[in-house]
């Protein structure tokens, strides 16, 4: 049987799926907010009358807040990474890492509009236990650098109301605990698929590696369990759901991931 590793802990206890693939695995312990209104005198309710002189100055003019500019671009990115976002793409997943080293990164949803980028709520989030890596291989618990596709979707739980394919199997499960103690239940709950090393149009639990097993793959993007992961990213169950109900595949959306550093490049 050929078993797809992912990002959950090898001591955890993995359930296979009838595509004959295990699920992700973590290694042991070891809208954005509201453009300014604009605000005018004039809206004001009239007050009764003060019985001041005709010479009484005037009631000032209308005066209006300019909205904020959106940016035209992603704020942190630069040049090479911006040169792989697609350019149909109007959904983008902005996670930044707090170091190179760091498992801890911060997850804004980006989304396109005719005025320029708007960013959603900036969520907590995790990452590889060592950080970040330019080249990922199977077990180096770093999380890749990059621009990736976001096509499929899954979880134990029902669809939450997912535009993207959405795989509702109790195959997406796992029990024991991750790198600092922490329980692993219900980290499958939701997932979205990150198109690394794997063929987009199928199920998370897919195990197909174009590039080779040793290059790793199944790094999603799932619920977090308080600790870092293999390689996936992990954000809060509401915000999973938030993102699932979110992500639309007629914007072509992408995940773009990496620290900050290697971000801006």
């Amino acid at each position: 049987m050929r078993l797809h590793k992912t990002c959950l802990s090898v001591t955890a206890a993995l359930v296979v799926s009838a595509l004959g693939v295990t699920a992700c695995r973590h290694l042991p312990a070891g809208t954005s907010a509201p453009a300014a209104r604009s605000i005018s005198d004039d809206q004001a309710a009239a007050g009764p009358d003060t019985g001041q002189s005709a010479s009484a100055p005037a009631a000032s003019k209308a005066t209006t807040r300019a909205r904020p500019e959106l940016p035209a671009q992603l704020p942190g990115l630069g040049p090479e990474t911006l040169a792989k976002v697609p350019a149909d793409t109007r959904q983008v997943v902005l996670v930044t890492g707090a170091g190179r080293k760091s498992a801890t990164s911060k997850v804004v949803l980006w989304q396109r509009t005719d005025a320029g980028w708007r960013p959603g709520a900036v969520w907590d989030a995790h990452n590889g236990y060592r950080g970040w890596t330019d080249e990922h291989y199977e077990g180096d618990l770093h999380s890749p650098t990059g621009v990736f596709g976001l096509s499929d979707a899954g979880g134990r739980l029902p669809d939450p109301g997912a535009k993207l394919p959405y795989h509702h199997s109790g195959a997406f499960w796992v029990g024991g605990t991750g790198f600092e103690g922490e329980p692993l239940g219900g980290s499958f709950d939701y997932v979205i698929a990150i198109d690394y090393n794997r063929l987009p149009g199928t199920s998370p639990m897919d195990g197909t590696h174009p590039m080779g097993a040793n290059r790793g793959g199944g790094i999603w993007i799932h619920v977090d369990h308080g600790g870092p992961t293999h390689a996936c990213i992990s954000i809060s169950k509401t915000h999973m759901k938030q993102l699932l109900r979110t992500l639309d595949p007629a914007d072509h959306p992408v995940v773009v991931m990496g620290d900050a550093a290697s971000l801006a490049r």
